[in-house]
């Protein structure tokens, strides 16, 4: 039982750590330095970190962290250069807390342990990454503030009871693992998002043309998909938003065909496997919703029944948008006037 605990505490710090190492380091010295908790004969080694040295140290650093962490964007550049840091501290605190009864022993715990820093820092980035789409800083502020409450009552935890701080973070690695290629694609996306609209204005007065040939990844998607050999009118490269049926975050193509105006077909690579959906166009209405970050394509049942399509574009491609916006809008409106021309041509005759 007493090594339970002793690993248990270990990978409870070093998750801590994943996700604000120097929080985890300055509140732990500072209930050692000033003896708010008693440390047991087996976590004699953790003493060290109630040094005035590493406390300052870790309170300066974390002063700084504090205020960057709430700043748009500015918190993902330093989740990036913690990548690093945040394991590797998570594995240092590990080895201190196990001591060193061997050296096979403390690298067993250094890799447990830095892969536990490295998976709650993965998740907070994620999380950083969603929340940064939206140019307020509000949802920054507060999940800085929740993930610093979590490290406090996560410490709380530890030293309370640390077998189920173990199986509180088992369990939350368990989910992440769950979601993680949701997490690992949103990441993706958003990184490439960021990326374009670095490097390229939204500029709608430059004139585009529709592309009608697909990516050599997907045209063997749609060749699968395409059973009637409709051939290609437009092939536009996106990234899939929320819809039906359509996970969120995949790299993939809208397709329009000659032979179906009311129709689009959305193909992509999930996990390597081949993805396609159909999409009816009959009576929805499509818009144009320019993002933060991006250019969102929404397509929208014109019923106000049922939920949405969105496909996102990077911000260089607001042209590009405009041109698929207006070339959907002039399928749906082919019929209609096909019918008017009908019931004028009758008119006359009788």
């Amino acid at each position: 039982m007493e090594k339970l605990d002793l690993l248990a505490v270990a990978l409870g710090l070093a998750a801590l750590a994943g996700v604000n190492l120097y929080l985890t380091v300055f509140v732990t010295g500072l209930a050692i330095h000033f003896h708010w908790i008693t440390l047991a004969p087996q976590y004699q080694s953790l003493e060290v970190l109630g040094n005035p040295w590493i406390i300052s140290v870790a309170g300066a650093l974390y002063f700084l962290e504090f205020f960057a962490d709430k700043i748009p964007w500015v918190d993902s550049i330093s989740d990036a250069v913690h990548t690093v840091i945040r394991p590797i501290g998570g594995a240092l605190l590990a080895i201190q807390v196990v001591g060193h009864p061997s050296p096979a022993f403390t690298v067993i715990v250094a890799l447990l342990a830095g892969g536990t820093s490295l998976i709650a820092h993965t998740a907070k980035a994620a999380t950083r990454l969603a929340s940064n789409t939206s140019p307020e800083p509000f949802s920054n502020i507060g999940l800085s503030l929740g993930e610093d409450a979590a490290v406090l009552g996560g410490l709380a935890l530890v030293h309370f009871n640390p077998v189920l701080a173990l199986v509180i973070f088992l369990i939350g690695i368990g989910t992440f693992f769950y979601f993680a290629p949701k997490i690992l694609r949103a990441m993706k996306a958003k990184i490439w998002l960021a990326w374009k609209k670095l490097n390229g204005p939204a500029d709608r007065d430059v004139p585009v043309k529709l592309p009608a040939t697909l990516p050599t990844r997907l045209a063997s998607v749609f060749a699968h998909e395409n059973i009637l050999g409709e051939t290609i009118a437009w092939a536009v490269p996106c990234i899939s938003g929320r819809g039906p049926g359509i996970p969120a975050n995949l790299f993939g193509a809208l397709i329009a065909t000659n032979e179906e105006p009311r129709r689009l077909i959305f193909v992509a690579r999930k996990s390597g496997r081949p993805f396609a959906r159909t999409i009816d166009l009959e009576g929805s209405i499509v818009d144009h919703e320019p993002r933060f970050l991006f250019e969102n394509l929404v397509i929208s049942p014109g019923s106000g029944k049922g939920r949405p399509y969105s496909f996102i574009f990077s911000r260089p491609s607001a042209a590009l948008v405009e041109q698929i916006i207006g070339d959907l809008r002039e399928r749906l409106r082919e019929p209609v006037l096909h019918e008017q021309i009908v019931a004028d041509s009758a008119g006359r005759i009788g």
